[in-house]
């Protein structure tokens, strides 16, 4: 166990296409983690559902994530990847952890807060224990790290939390998580409103992986500025253009600085295309990868049902384990 790289879990919900922020954010730095840790990646269906969801259009998102996933970089052989409602222990485990939180801690969670207050004819117990889950997720597959943005890491705290009670009242059970923030994440903000997160329920300021390159050129095009006209990297008082400087670093890998200068007495339009265009270049090649992907079903479900096959050998194990510790009968 010592000797093994550290393992990495993570998982994006299927609740809506995958974005450019999701990419940038998230995805990118995950191909680039796979050859230094071992990497568990979930499409997390069962944390969809505290929102209700479309039946066909979340099995059709399950499966274009998956398909992205691959088309993204990241290697069915050397990462598991896999659904996460195929892995029966991430529901078990979460009802034995529910049993070990405590309703003030859950009532503190801020998401809980947002989303209450966002879908307030649909508050759901499911909501409320949403942090559960996902502390059922990380902890059932040993996990060292957890890449999450800010607006998790309340989530993997109270994770942490609850498996030092649990290790507490019977022994070394779970390993205890550390949040990871890679240094190579880039925050995208929203192209209509930089001054949010890039978000897929504002579609008109969202660049989706799979849009074609005429939309995602058209949103460029429409991307909020400002009226100085001065192409500077500055967030707090040029939200709208840090935000392209940001995006077109993250993509180029050239730093605010080299990019102000390429860009030094040239229009927001000679920006915005430019942009635009880099964008372009990157997600043609993962559309049409995922398309070709998408193609062959067969292979997509061969790949899921493996990951969870692999994902299972491993929860299973840590689901023993849990169970041997509370007193329930041998199965």
């Amino acid at each position: 166990m010592e000797n093994r790289k550290k393992r990495i879990f993570s998982g994006i919900q299927p609740s809506g296409d995958l974005t450019l922020g999701s990419y940038l954010g998230a995805i990118k730095n995950w191909s680039a983690m796979q050859e230094e840790f071992e990497c568990v990646y979930c499409i997390v269906d069962l944390h969809a559902i505290t929102v209700r969801q479309d039946p066909e259009v979340l099995k059709r998102r399950t499966i274009e994530q998956l398909a992205q996933y691959i088309a993204c970089g990241l290697d069915p052989e050397k990462n598991i990847l896999f659904i996460q409602s195929h892995v029966p222990e991430h529901a078990e485990l979460s009802w034995i952890l529910g049993c070990y939180t405590q309703f003030g801690e859950l009532s503190r969670m801020t998401q809980f807060k947002q989303k209450s207050q966002q879908h307030a004819d649909n508050i759901t117990a499911g909501l409320f224990t949403y942090p559960v889950l996902m502390a059922a997720d990380i902890l059932l597959y040993n996990t060292d790290c957890v890449p999450v943005g800010e607006d998790q890491k309340q989530h993997v705290e109270l994770c942490r939390d609850i498996a030092v009670r649990f290790n507490g009242i019977y022994g070394d059970v779970f390993r205890i998580p550390e949040p990871f923030i890679p240094k190579m994440g880039a925050r995208v903000m929203g192209l209509k409103n930089p001054l949010n997160k890039m978000s897929k329920s504002e579609p008109e300021g969202c660049v989706f992986l799979l849009d074609p390159p005429e939309v995602i050129a058209k949103k460029f095009k429409r991307a909020v500025t400002d009226s100085d006209m001065e192409i500077r990297f500055d967030p707090e008082n040029k939200p709208g253009v840090s935000n392209l400087l940001s995006i077109y670093c993250a993509i180029t890998g050239k730093t605010p600085q080299e990019a102000e200068a390429e860009f030094a007495g040239q229009g927001y339009g000679t920006l915005k295309t430019a942009v635009g265009e880099c964008v372009v270049n990157k997600l043609t090649p993962i559309r049409e990868e995922t398309e070709k992907l998408l193609a062959d079903r067969a292979h997509l479900e061969e790949i899921y049902r493996m990951g969870a096959k692999r994902a299972r050998e491993i929860a299973s194990e840590t689901l023993k384990t849990v169970h041997e510790k509370l007193g329930f009968a041998a199965r």
